[in-house]
C-alpha cells in the first residue's frame, strides 16, 4: 500500500508539507503543490479517510439499527436517513436487530449493535427501539456509558419518544392514528370490530391498542380483549394466522383493524379463504401506508405515515449533534392522515401508489 511516506519521499518534502497540500490547512507554494500532485499521481496515492478523520474525532460514519429490513415499513425510513447524509458527505453502516419475535433477543441485539458501532468511532446512530419500557432506563444507561468524553456519539431513535432520556426522537402518534383508524370502521357501519395487534412489548403496539379501545369506547361498543383481539408480529404470515383465530372465536366479525399494512395482506387471505367478501362482509383498514397497500385487491384503507419524512427528520438532528452542538433531548412529534380506500368503502377511487416501487 502506497502511504503518505512514499508520497514525501517521491517530491523530496516533509510529511508534513504534503500532509499540507493534501489538506489545504497551511499555506505552501506553488512549486511544492506541482511536485506534491506529481508524486501523488505517479504512485496513484489514496489518502485513507478513516485515519484522516480520526485526526478530527470524526469519521463521517453514521449508524443505523432497524428492528426489521425485510419488512414493508423501515426501507421508506432508511431512504429518508440516507438521502440527508448522502448530500452531507456521510456513509451510513446499516444493521437489524431482527428481534421483532423475541423481546429479550431484540434487547441483546441492540445493545451489540451500538456497542460495535460506538466501538467503530461512527459520529452518530439513528436507531429503531423494540425494548419494553420497563427496560428502557438500563439500555439507555449502558448506552450512555459508550460514549466517552473523548468519543462522543450522537443518538436519534425513531418511533418511539426517548427525549426523556436525553435522546432526540422522530415519531408518529399511534393512540391518536388507531384511534382515526377503528372511528373510521364505526363511522362505516361496522358493530364487530375486530383489532389485530403488533408485538405487546412493542410501544407502539401498546398505543394502538389504546387507540383502538379509546375509539370503541367512545363508539359505545365494550371491547373483550379475548374475543376481540389476536396478537401478531407485524409479519403478513402473523396476520393471516391472527385473523384466522379471530374468526375462529368472532365468525360474526365485520371489521378489523390491523396494526401495520403487511399484517393486513395475511388478514384478507385469510377472509378470502374464509369465503368473506371484502368490504361487503368484513371491513379491513391497515397502518403505514406502505406500498402494497394501493396495489391489493381491494385497496387497503390505512393510516399514512410520513415514513420517509420521519428518517430525514432524524438525519437532521443527527447532524444538528454532530456538526452545530445541538442539545440532545428534542421530540418530534410527526401527524398521520386517514387514507380511504376499497377494503372499507366499496366505491372509493384509486390511487395506486407508483412512486414507492
Amino acid at each position: 500500500m502506497i502511504t503518505i511516506n512514499d508520497v514525501a519521499k517521491r517530491a523530496g518534502v516533509s510529511i508534513s508539507t504534503v500532509s499540507n497540500v493534501l489538506n489545504k490547512n497551511k499555506f505552501v507554494s506553488e512549486e511544492l503543490i506541482r511536485r506534491v500532485s506529481q508524486a501523488v499521481q505517479e504512485l496513484e496515492y489514496t489518502a485513507n479517510p478513516i485515519a484522516q478523520k480520526m485526526k478530527f474525532k470524526r469519521t463521517k460514519t453514521i449508524g443505523v439499527i432497524s428492528a426489521d429490513l425485510c419488512g414493508l415499513f423501515y426501507p421508506y425510513i432508511l431512504k429518508g436517513i440516507y438521502k440527508a447524509f448522502h448530500s452531507k458527505g456521510y456513509r451510513l453502516v446499516v444493521m437489524d436487530t431482527e428481534g421483532i419475535n423475541d423481546n429479550i433477543g431484540s434487547v441483546k441485539k441492540l445493545r451489540e449493535g451500538i456497542t460495535s458501532l460506538v466501538n467503530d468511532r461512527v459520529d452518530g446512530i439513528v436507531f429503531s427501539s423494540t425494548v419494553p419500557e420497563e427496560m428502557e432506563a438500563d439500555i439507555i444507561s449502558d448506552v450512555m456509558k459508550l460514549s466517552s468524553s473523548q468519543i462522543t456519539t450522537a443518538f436519534v431513535c425513531v418511533e418511539k419518544d426517548m427525549s426523556k432520556f436525553g435522546i432526540d426522537s422522530v415519531c408518529a402518534n399511534s393512540v391518536a392514528g388507531a384511534d382515526t383508524a377503528t372511528t373510521h370502521l364505526i363511522d362505516v357501519g361496522c358493530e364487530k370490530i375486530c383489532h389485530i395487534t403488533g408485538p405487546y412489548y412493542f410501544t407502539v403496539a401498546q398505543d394502538r391498542i389504546t387507540g383502538f379501545k379509546n375509539a370503541m369506547r367512545r363508539g359505545g361498543f365494550e371491547v373483550d380483549d379475548s374475543r376481540m383481539m389476536a396478537n401478531g408480529d407485524y409479519t403478513h404470515k402473523s396476520g393471516y394466522l391472527a385473523m384466522k383465530e379471530l374468526l375462529y372465536k368472532m365468525p360474526n366479525l365485520d371489521g378489523v383493524f390491523v396494526a401495520n399494512d403487511q399484517m393486513s395482506v395475511g388478514a384478507m387471505k385469510a377472509l378470502f379463504e374464509a369465503g368473506k367478501r371484502i368490504p361487503e362482509d368484513v371491513k379491513v383498514i391497515g397502518y403505514d401506508d406502505v406500498f402494497i397497500a394501493s396495489a391489493l385487491e381491494p385497496s387497503l384503507s390505512t393510516i399514512h405515515v410520513q415514513k420517509y419524512i420521519m428518517g430525514m427528520k432524524a438525519a437532521e438532528l443527527l447532524i444538528g449533534q454532530i456538526e452545530n452542538n445541538a442539545n440532545p433531548g428534542v421530540a418530534v412529534e410527526l401527524t398521520s392522515n386517514l387514507v380511504v380506500r376499497r377494503s372499507t368503502v366499496k366505491d372509493a377511487p384509486e390511487d395506486w401508489i407508483l412512486v414507492d416501487w
